[in-house]
């Protein structure tokens, strides 16, 4: 097994001080390394194809007999089920976020809650092994644990960033911590994939374990290195209330920054699309498309390839014409994509070029937005505050996004209406956030 903290470790500079220790931003980035497998293994590839296939029935030509499933006494569409129970862990994580995140700079909590989700999530992974149709109640419940442990433990990671990197590494940093999650999936996928295909399906749900048992383990660099950060003076009184407290402050400052604001409601709009495309990408392939499980990993594949260098397009272009208007630049090529996935997608080979569309941009933008808004941050110590309201838009994003996914699709029947409708929130993503005053963005500007 190669050391994946030396990979592309040459693009952290080493300077003096906290924000340049080398080790700790290496450790930092591992640990994308460490968690996108759950993004790549559970919810784009193997998962749904297999979760599709048990909850459909067809006859002995492969044509469609039903794919709808009974969930605590209602029927749903499978896919549409997919979307709202994913949708309600947003939901759990909306609650959640701004009550310890609120703690987690104040109490030096921030790494311990990181530990918590990490392996709540894999706990989530694990109990995956016992997925059965028949009992969707408690199996989707898995699910929910996996999916809550992801996307929880994001918010105390992202925190992280403005507190080991300069501003100046900060667009870097971001990327090389996508490129390597993307490296790390692609190879747990392949192994995964090598393992299924080599020794028979009877051994998908194996699947499951080895991500859990991945994400752990690469953990652990980061939580050996990154600091727990604690303030010097402790809260009076009780720390669940201090959260609250302090997610307030945050509110109060917001009102008095209209380019944080700005920033932060495009990003909410972006959300809904970027974020739905990214889970429901692999489902739309299902069923649109008619697409084999082999023609789905292929693609699959194309998109992590693809965003490798997409991820570093990006952050160069930041470089040459400044944050936001590459990220305008992403929000139009997203358009474009939409919009031809629901002209063309209908092929083998149209999917493959929204395919690789999306992987050129989904790293890139992901990056992106998180680096411009460690830029645009206030100086402070309640980093973890901040961003649970970056955490929080983007949660609540998705669950409107996914909510309406499942919902358009229930109305019409067909994922591709609403693939319609995120063409529309890229746009009016795009008319806000050209509603930053120009004199930030001029100081996110290229050098």
């Amino acid at each position: 097994m190669p050391r994946p903290w030396t990979i592309l470790g040459d693009m952290a500079e080493t300077t003096s001080g906290t924000h340049a220790n080398k080790k700790v931003q290496n450790a930092w980035a591992l640990y994308d390394w460490a968690n996108s497998v759950y993004s790549l293994v559970i919810t784009t590839a193997i998962f749904p194809i297999f979760y599709n296939a048990v909850t459909t029935v067809r006859d002995d030509d492969g044509n469609l007999i039903s794919d709808v499933v009974t969930f605590w006494g209602k029927e749903f569409l499978n896919t549409q089920l997919y979307s709202y129970v994913l949708a309600t862990s947003f939901v759990v994580i909306i609650v959640m976020s701004p009550l310890l995140s609120g703690m987690a700079d104040y109490a030096g909590k921030k790494l311990d809650f990181m530990k918590i989700f990490c392996y709540g999530g894999a706990l989530g992974c694990v109990s995956l092994f016992w997925f059965n149709p028949e009992h969707l109640e408690w199996s989707m419940g898995a699910l929910f644990l996996a999916n809550l442990g992801f996307w929880g433990s994001l918010g105390f990671y992202n925190a992280y960033l403005p507190e080991i990197a300069t501003k100046e590494e900060q667009d870097k940093l971001g990327a090389r911590g996508y490129v390597m999650g993307y490296i790390g999936s692609v190879l747990l996928l392949v192994v995964c994939l090598a393992m299924i295909m080599g020794v028979g399906n009877h051994l998908t749900k194996w699947a499951f374990v080895l991500v859990a048992v991945w994400w752990v383990t690469w953990s652990q660099p980061a939580f050996r290195r990154l600091p727990s950060t604690p303030q010097e003076t402790r809260p009076e009184g009780n720390l669940l209330t201090q959260g609250f407290k302090e997610l307030r402050g945050v509110a109060k400052d917001l009102k008095g920054q209209l380019h944080l604001t700005r920033f932060l409601s495009s990003f909410f709009v972006m959300s809904m699309a970027i974020q739905t495309i990214m889970l429901m990408a692999t489902s739309f392939g299902i069923k649109e498309v008619q697409l084999s499980s082999a023609e789905l990993i292929v693609a699959t594949l194309l998109v992590q390839f693809v965003a490798i260098p997409g991820a570093f397009f990006v952050a160069w272009l930041s470089g040459k014409i400044g944050n936001v208007k590459a990220l305008n630049c992403c929000i139009l090529a997203w358009c474009a994509v939409c919009a031809y996935a629901y002209w063309f997608a209908s092929t083998k080979e149209g999917f493959y070029v929204a395919a690789a569309g999306i992987g050129w941009l989904m790293g890139g933008t992901q990056s992106l937005n998180r680096s411009t808004y460690s830029k645009l941050l206030p100086k402070t110590e309640d980093n973890a505050s901040y961003f649970s309201f970056y955490e929080v838009l983007e949660k609540g994003g998705l669950v409107i996004g996914m909510f309406g996914w499942g919902y358009i699709e229930g109305l019409t029947g067909s994922m591709r209406n609403s693939i319609l409708a995120l063409v529309g929130l890229f746009g009016l993503a795009f008319l806000v956030l050209m509603l930053m005053p120009k004199s930030h963005r001029g100081h996110l500007s290229a050098a």
